[in-house]
This record gives structure tokens, C-alpha cells and sequence, in this order.
């Protein structure tokens, strides 16, 4: 039996595509109720391709928005459009899928669709992993002890099961905080309406907006300097007021946007450098538990389904050694999530650069640049098809 730590999108992903190959498997969620703190969410074709395989794109087509416009960068201070990409026209011809935005918890519901009923089990909080006679134990906060072939800590970025085995590791003050909130539609101006992503860009900060739930709401992500805040959670809240002062003297109808918002929420970006390894016997990690990554380049939940897509394979071509089978699945992945993690933290630094020449340099390559051809080794990737 496998046993998966936690019930978010790469812990269920990874109960589903597990499902999918014929593997018995249980999820253990905290959670009295499987539920997705957060917004937005996008999904790109690396991701939507996986998915479709699992039988759930039909469902989520119905909840979320097709993206139009992405990549679609404008100056902080007037709205100027420096670059924007026709995902319309040129995302499906060059990776088969298209790039979609989701409410979280609508994408995971469509996944969790996708695992049986009995394989969830909800109001378990693990506190720990033991080796016993080379099988993995889990332990809960109930008293409940738990042994299984295959233990998957999916359980996030303050994972029990990453701090079972290995040396814990502090992370880093990056000096960056997010906000995040939601507007609803019918309040926010048409220019945050239309079907596309769009990244205001100035000095220190940046604020990312684009539609979900088909079209019912504008998700806002904005980053900001944290100063003394430190606090890593998305239960964190913040006041409208803040997210407002932090964007003084940016366009007007970017600060009328936010001022539609709901309470917004707030939490700390905390630096982890890539882990050099997942594994310990048959104990491995998947999504934020093994690699969090900084959120600019939007590929945290779809990381965490290759993840999962891999995993599952690994294990169903070789069931008899999952030893070796989660080896397998950790060199694949390290080096890909690695070179993600990596790129995304470079990007904090160029979204923020202060008015200058370095600034005026990055417009002009901005203009330039094809981010859906030269991030093709994101986007065109296929898991099992590298399998």
C-alpha cells in the first residue's frame, strides 16, 4: 500500500495517477474537509496535458478561463504595454494544449474526482515517520500508527515528513512578502476582465491579475518588500490599506482594482534553496515538500503533477523494488524542479529593478523576446513521454 501525506493538489494528483496505474493507495489529510486555501492558479500546457490524461480537463473547462493574452508585461506607472504573447493563437500549435487559469480549489476538486472515495482519509495530522523491519510507520496526532510499502510526504512547504529525514535546514529571509486577493468581476474595470495575464512591473514590486472561475472573479497576486514581516502562511491576512500603500503612485486603475478587493491575504517569501535528495528508502517527497519555489514563473502546483505522473510511473514499472522505483522518480525530477526553483528566484530581481538603464535595457528585451518559445523546456515537456 502507498501512503500519501497530505491532500492538497500534488498529494491528490498523485493518489489519482497512482489510482490510474492500478496501485492501491490511501491519502491522509489534516484537514477535517479537503479544501484549498489560495486563489488563482494557472495551468499551463505541461500541466493541462496531465491532467487531460487523467480523464479531469472536461470538468475544469467548465470552471475556469482560457487565457487569451499572457505574458502580457505593462509599466508600473502608466500601464504602458511592454510585451504581451498571443497565447490564442500560438500556445496549442506549439505544446498541443492551451494555458488555462483555475480557482485552486476548483482544480482540486477535479482532481479529487479522479481518487475513490475510501482512498481518503480526512482529519489525520501526521507527526512523524519511522523505518520498522524496512517499512515505513506513520504516526498521527490521535495515536493512530499506520505502516505502508511507500510513504509520499506531500504534505507542504513545512513538511513532518521532510523534517522526519532529513537535517532540518533554516530557510532565508528573501525580503519579499506577497499579497494575494479576489475581486469580483462585476467590480473590477475591463481591463482586468479581458482573458489575460498580465504583469505590472516597477520599481521593488509587481502585481499579477487575471481572471478565474470562468470569469466570476479577478485573482491579484502582488509582491511587495517584507520589511520585518516574516509570516509563511496563506491563512495570513493583511488589511486593504496595506496591500494600497504598497502600490502609492502606480496607475490608477491598477490601485481602483485593489481597492475593489476583499481582505486581502499576506505572507512572507522565504528563500530554500534547491534539496539534493527526496528519498530515504521508501520514503520520498512530492510538490512543496521537496522543492517550494518562488511563485514567478507560476509553476508550483504543476510542478507538483509531474511529480506526481512521474511517481506514479516509476512505481508501476517497477512494483516489486519501490526502492529503486523512487530513486528513479528523484532523478528524474531533482534536476528539472532545480532548474525551476532557480529561474524563479533570478525573476524577483528583474521584475523589480528601479527605473534606470538596467530597467529601460529590460523593456527593450521584453519587447523582444517570445517567453512561450524560450520557455518551451517548461511548457513542452511530458513526463510519461520521457519515461
Amino acid at each position: 500500500m502507498i501512503a500519501i501525506v497530505g491532500g492538497g493538489i500534488g498529494g491528490l494528483a498523485a493518489a489519482a495517477f497512482l489510482h490510474r496505474a492500478g496501485l492501491p493507495v490511501t491519502v491522509y489529510e489534516q484537514a477535517g474537509q479537503l479544501k484549498e486555501v489560495g486563489a488563482g492558479v494557472v495551468v499551463a500546457p505541461n500541466a493541462a496535458r496531465l491532467l487531460r490524461r487523467l480523464g479531469v480537463m472536461d470538468e475544469l473547462l467548465s470552471r475556469c478561463v482560457r487565457l487569451e493574452v499572457g505574458w502580457e508585461f505593462r509599466r508600473w506607472r502608466d500601464g504602458t504595454v511592454l510585451s504581451a504573447e498571443d497565447l490564442e493563437s500560438s500556445c496549442e500549435r506549439l505544446y498541443g494544449e492551451h494555458t488555462y487559469t483555475a480557482h485552486r480549489a476548483d482544480l482540486l476538486e477535479v482532481i479529487r474526482r479522479a481518487v475513490p472515495d475510501e482512498a481518503i482519509r480526512l482529519g489525520k495530522r501526521c507527526v512523524d515517520v519511522v523505518t520498522r523491519a524496512d517499512r515505513p510507520v506513520l504516526r498521527f496526532d490521535d495515536g493512530e500508527v499506520a505502516e505502508a510499502d511507500v510513504v509520499v510526504g506531500a504534505d507542504g512547504v513545512h513538511s513532518a515528513i521532510r523534517g522526519a529525514l532529513a537535517p532540518a535546514v533554516p530557510a532565508a529571509y528573501s525580503g519579499i512578502c506577497a499579497f494575494r486577493a479576489l475581486v469580483p468581476a462585476e467590480q473590477a474595470p475591463p481591463f482586468a476582465r479581458r482573458r489575460a495575464q498580465t504583469l505590472w512591473i516597477g520599481p521593488g514590486h509587481h502585481l499579477v491579475h487575471y481572471p478565474i472561475s470562468a470569469g466570476k472573479f479577478v485573482n491579484l497576486v502582488a509582491f511587495a518588500p517584507a520589511g520585518d514581516y516574516s509570516v509563511e502562511s496563506w491563512t495570513a491576512t493583511a488589511t486593504v490599506e496595506e496591500f494600497l500603500a504598497e502600490f502609492d503612485g502606480w496607475d490608477a486603475r491598477l490601485v481602483d482594482l485593489i481597492r475593489s478587493a476583499g481582505t486581502p491575504g499576506r505572507w512572507a517569501l522565504l528563500d530554500r534553496a534547491p534539496l539534493p535528495r527526496w528519498t530515504y528508502g521508501t520514503v520520498t517527497l512530492l510538490g512543496d515538500a521537496a522543492h517550494p519555489m518562488f511563485p514567478f514563473f507560476a509553476q508550483g502546483a504543476a510542478q507538483a503533477i509531474e511529480d506526481a505522473a512521474v511517481l506514479a510511473r516509476c512505481l508501476a514499472v517497477d512494483p516489486a523494488d519501490p526502492a529503486d522505483a523512487l530513486r528513479r522518480y528523484e532523478e528524474l525530477r531533482i534536476p528539472r524542479t532545480s532548474r525551476i526553483q532557480q529561474v524563479s528566484h533570478a525573476r524577483s530581481h528583474v521584475n523589480h529593478l528601479p527605473d534606470g538603464p538596467q530597467q529601460r535595457a529590460r523593456d527593450g528585451a521584453l519587447a523582444k523576446d517570445d517567453p512561450l518559445v524560450a520557455n518551451g523546456w517548461i511548457y513542452g515537456y511530458d513526463p510519461e513521454a520521457e519515461l
